[in-house]
C-alpha cells in the first residue's frame, strides 16, 4: 500500500522544534503536570504500574468520556493513541477499494491521504469563505450516490476555526441518511470555543456516526497522545481488532492522566484555561492581521488556536513559508497544506509575548521582501 506525504505534518516534524517560532500548531500551549494535577495525583502517579494497559481504555477513563454524549457506555468507546490514531482506525476498518467518500475540505489532510491509500474514491465538498466557511448542501446532494460510504468532516474545522450552523448539520444528516452513508466526525476542537458555548455533537444524531475526539487540542494536553473513537457498539468491536495491530493500548501513565483530565471539576477548569488563553491572544493576531492594509483578509475563528487569512501576494504559500522559515526562523501553516492555495494558517495558543514576537519577524519578512512582490 502507497500512502500520499502527509505534506503538513512533514514539514511540522521537520522543522517545529527547529525553528526560533513556532506558529505552526493548532492547539494552546501545554499544560505541565503541575498545571492539572493536585499534589496527590501527582504522588499518586508513583505508584501506577507501568505495565500494558487495558487495550481499549480502562473503564475509568471510558466512564469519563461516556459523560460527554449522554445516553452512551463505555463498550461504545475505543481509546486510542491521539485522535490520529482514532482516523487511522476507522478508515482502516471502514473503506474498502472503490467506496465513495465526500470529504470536506479544507481539512485535515491525514484522512484524505488515508482514504486514497485504501482505496476509496475521494470526492471533494467546500467549505466557502464567502458562506462563512459553510458547506453548500445543494453542492454535496451532487455528489452523493447510492455508492457514498462515508460522509468525512472537521467540527470546528481545521484550518478555518468555523463551526458547522445547525441547520448544515441537520442537513449533512439528511444527506447520510438517504445516502445509508456513515458519517465520521472530527470533533477534536470542542471545547475550544472562544464564545464559550460548545459545539454540538454529531453524535445522536444518525445512527450511523462515527465520533473522532482527544485531549490534544481544546485540552493543551497533546503529549498524552489520548484519543478516542464514539460509536455504535458493534462498530467500535469491529473497530477494536484494528487496534491490536497498532498501538495495542494507550500507556498506563496517559490512561490514568487522562481520566483525571476529564473528570468534571478539571475538565471545566482545563477547558477556561483554552478559553482564556484563545481570547487574550486572537485580539493580538486579528489587530496584526488588519494592520497590514489590505494585506490580509480573514474570517474570525470561532474555534480552535487557529486563524486561516487569505493573503494578498503573487506567491505560492508553501514557497512563502519555505522562506519565513529559512530566513526568519518561523514556522506557519501554507494553505496548500489544505489544498487551498494563497492562504497562511496562523496558530495564536503560545504565551502573548513569544506571540508578539513572532510575529515581528513575520513583518520583518514582509518589508525586506515588499519590492519583490
Amino acid at each position: 500500500m502507497r500512502i500520499d506525504t502527509f505534506k503538513m505534518e512533514r514539514m511540522q516534524s521537520s522543522w517545529e522544534n527547529v525553528v526560533d517560532y513556532n506558529l505552526s500548531e493548532s492547539g494552546v500551549h501545554p499544560l505541565s503536570l503541575k498545571g492539572f494535577l493536585t499534589p496527590a495525583e501527582i504522588g499518586a502517579l508513583t505508584e501506577v504500574e507501568l505495565g500494558y494497559s487495558q487495550t481499549n481504555g480502562t473503564i475509568p477513563l471510558r466512564q469519563a468520556i461516556a459523560r460527554l454524549y449522554p445516553g452512551i457506555g463505555p463498550d461504545q468507546i475505543l481509546t486510542t493513541a491521539g485522535s490520529s490514531e482514532a482516523n487511522f482506525l476507522l478508515m482502516w476498518s471502514l473503506v474498502e477499494p472503490g467506496d465513495e467518500v465526500l470529504f470536506e475540505m479544507p481539512n485535515y489532510m491525514q484522512m484524505a491521504g488515508l482514504l486514497r491509500a485504501f482505496g476509496a474514491e475521494v470526492k471533494a465538498f467546500r467549505l466557502h469563505e464567502s458562506l462563512d466557511w459553510q458547506p453548500d448542501l445543494d453542492e454535496m446532494r451532487k455528489l452523493i450516490t447510492p455508492k457514498t460510504k462515508l460522509i468525512v468532516l472537521t467540527n470546528p474545522n481545521n484550518p478555518t476555526g468555523s463551526v458547522l450552523a445547525p441547520e448544515i448539520m441537520d442537513g449533512i444528516v439528511g444527506l447520510a441518511a438517504d445516502a445509508g452513508a456513515w458519517i465520521l466526525a472530527d470533533e477534536v476542537y470542542q471545547g475550544a470555543e472562544l464564545d464559550g458555548e460548545t459545539t454540538p455533537s454529531f453524535w445522536g444524531r444518525w445512527e450511523k456516526t462515527l465520533v473522532v475526539n482527544g485531549l490534544s487540542k481544546a485540552y493543551g494536553l497533546p503529549g498524552l497522545r489520548i484519543g478516542w473513537i464514539v460509536g455504535p457498539e458493534d462498530a467500535v468491536r469491529r473497530t477494536w481488532p484494528y487496534h491490536d495491530y497498532t498501538t495495542i493500548s494507550p500507556s498506563a501513565l496517559s490512561d490514568r492522566l487522562a481520566a483525571w483530565a476529564l473528570s468534571p471539576g478539571t475538565r471545566e477548569r482545563i477547558l477556561a484555561r483554552t478559553r482564556g488563553i484563545l481570547n487574550a491572544n486572537f485580539p493580538v493576531l486579528g489587530t496584526w492581521l488588519s494592520d497590514h492594509g489590505g494585506l490580509f483578509s480573514f474570517r474570525p475563528p470561532r474555534a480552535g488556536a487557529i486563524c486561516f487569512a487569505r493573503y494578498a501576494l503573487a506567491a505560492n504559500s508553501t514557497e512563502l513559508v519555505e522562506r519565513l522559515i529559512r530566513e526568519h526562523s518561523v514556522l506557519v501553516v501554507p494553505g496548500d497544506h489544505f489544498e487551498t492555495d494563497g492562504y497562511l494558517r496562523f496558530g495564536y495558543g503560545p504565551e502573548k509575548g513569544y506571540l508578539l514576537r513572532a510575529l515581528g519577524r513575520i513583518d520583518e519578512m514582509l518589508k525586506k521582501n515588499a519590492q519583490s512582490w
